[in-house]
């Protein structure tokens, strides 16, 4: 019965923290408040407030549960993965699934960001999304670059992901997946010598 229970309250959660990023998506987050987030889940605040202990704990896990659907995202993709171009494509692939790459999960994940400078848990967690990215981009391009060139190339394309996904959400007419996708395959093409791409 217990295990019957604890299943449930995580189901529970999971439904609050999917409600309070779709929420964030449409309101930011000077505009999403618990109570918005009881509407959308069809439940009340004090609902919410039983599961979360305020609006700032119910968006961390939010921000942590969007930021495991993308990391999924790389890593099914990394599995199939052989060499470093393929690594290389599919951490870039990854962080463009189309499920996610839309307007208004940027605009979310931009509120979220926003909140960082002042929140020390989005803080933590911003620093875990940065190093496994770095760790990821490293590990495919170590193989065929020198180590300094790599930890480089690693930090530029990871400033090219997020730029590209910030211009997403600051413009509805935004860069598209496939420019974005193109962008990203014309940067790597020019950082990485054609001989040692496969």
């Amino acid at each position: 019965m217990a295990a019957k229970l604890t299943k449930l309250v995580d189901i529970r959660r999971k439904e609050l923290r999917q409600a309070a990023f779709e929420v964030l998506q449409r309101e930011g987050m000077a505009g999403a408040t618990l109570e918005k987030v009881a509407a959308h889940a069809g439940a009340s605040k004090g609902i919410v407030l039983h599961y979360f202990r305020n609006k700032q704990e119910l968006f961390e896990q939010a921000m942590r549960e969007a930021n495991a659907n993308l990391r999924d995202a790389v890593a099914e993709r990394l599995r199939k993965a052989k060499t470093p171009r393929q690594r290389l494509n599919a951490i870039i692939e990854g962080n463009f699934d189309e499920r996610f790459y839309q307007p208004s999960i940027a605009h979310a994940w931009l509120s979220l960001c926003g909140e960082v400078p002042r929140e020390p848990q989005l803080a933590r967690i911003q620093a875990v999304i940065h190093a496994r990215m770095h760790s990821n981009l490293l590990s495919a391009l170590k193989p065929v670059l020198p180590e300094n060139q790599a930890r480089q190339t690693a930090h530029l394309i990871s400033a090219l992901i997020d730029g590209l996904w910030l211009r997403l959400g600051l413009h509805s007419g935004g860069i598209s997946r496939d420019e974005a996708l193109t962008l990203m395959q014309d940067f790597i093409e020019r950082q990485v010598p054609p001989e040692i791409q496969d």
